[in-house]
């Protein structure tokens, strides 16, 4: 009886000194970091959209909207996504489409 409450309680000390693993995918922030590699001056098209995007789905629409601006003023957007995304996060804002600077110069080129 004894060998048994000996073995019965040691999974449990076991259990409670396991160090808990990190999930990237869960406990980092990606935009987080992302905006800390474009404060350090490495800025690139792509982490533009990756912070745009990561802004969006979070419901940021303030902030989706200027990563997606500051993208556009790097790169001529053909992504009919990400326009489509843009054009949400600007109906999130209530702000006009039909005079906005980014959609007329993509419209135009249709």
């Amino acid at each position: 009886m004894f060998v048994f409450l000996i073995a019965g309680t040691c999974p449990a000390f076991s259990q409670a000194s396991t160090p808990t693993k990190t999930d990237v995918n869960k406990d980092i922030d990606v935009v987080k970091v992302y905006e800390q590699v474009v404060k350090e001056g490495y800025g690139t098209t792509l982490i533009y959209k990756k912070l745009a995007n990561g802004y969006y789905f979070k419901g940021d629409y303030l902030q989706a909207k200027k990563w997606f601006e500051t993208l556009f003023e790097e790169e001529k957007q053909t992504d009919k996504v990400i326009m489509f995304r843009y054009k949400q996060t600007l109906k999130a804002l209530n702000i006009a489409i039909d005079k906005n600077q980014y959609l007329s110069a993509t419209e135009g080129s249709k």
